[in-house]
């Protein structure tokens, strides 16, 4: 069963976040303090740290710095940070001290499942990509970056593959704002939310029949948005 520490000191986000991945059929333990968390992951054999910059004793960057130096398995360990503290110094400070995620708080529930699996698949060694996806009239080649409607050739910017590469990965699941500017954007080049919903809409009006009621690219409200296909709908590259 796959193991999953959570440093965190807030009482109603811990409890949270263990209820919830725990549902997902996690094994997880939950530490409220920096130091105590350092020491667990260290000597414990997790499969994924959940760990909070703001403790009380030291901070989630310290904590993840003690992680990544010591000379054991446990340096390879996954670290997902969370943060209320948005700052593009923050982030960047993290991920260059070799936390493989980096969360702002307030999120969603659906949102930090989503990303724990991506860095468990990641660290587990399957990187296997999307190559396409076919769904009612719909073939999208994400390789080629070819998009066809009832075989007719839809010139799309390479930014929509970018988006809709980040859909394929999760066929049926919810995927926040901050998911797809992580994803389709990255640290470097990192937009606002608005420029998202701008997005959705021209991929709307190139794939839907009836873009203001979208069949594929729904939106949920309050979460994000989703490719309404199942996963069956998603052609994969294959492994090796």
């Amino acid at each position: 069963m796959t193991r999953i520490l959570v440093i965190e000191d807030d009482p109603s986000i811990r409890m949270g976040l263990e209820d919830t991945l725990a549902a997902k059929g996690y094994e997880v333990e939950v530490v409220g303090r920096g130091a105590e968390g350092a020491e667990r992951a260290i000597s414990g054999q997790f499969d994924l740290v959940v760990l909070d910059v703001m403790l009380p004793d030291i901070d989630g960057f310290e904590v993840c710095r003690r992680i990544r130096s010591t000379r054991g398995p446990a340096r390879r360990v996954p670290v997902i940070i969370l943060s209320a503290r948005g700052a593009e110094l923050d982030r960047v400070r993290g991920l260059e001290l070799g936390a493989d995620d980096y969360v702002t708080k307030p999120f969603s529930l659906m949102e930090l499942l989503a990303r724990v699996a991506s860095v468990l698949r990641r660290a587990g060694g399957d990187t296997t990509e999307p190559i396409g996806v076919v769904f009612g009239e719909i073939e999208i080649d994400l390789v080629g970056q070819v998009v066809r409607r009832a075989g007719k050739r839809i010139d799309l910017p390479s930014r929509a593959f970018s988006i809709l590469k980040v859909f394929a990965r999760r066929p049926g699941e919810v995927v926040s704002r901050d998911v797809l500017l992580d994803e389709a954007w990255g640290y470097e080049d990192y937009p606002n939310t608005r420029t998202v919903d701008n997005h959705l809409v021209k991929l709307r009006r190139a794939l839907e029949d009836e873009p203001e009621r979208p069949r594929w690219l729904v939106t949920i409200h309050g979460a994000g948005y989703k490719l309404d296909v199942p996963r069956e709908a998603v052609r994969w590259a294959k492994p090796g």
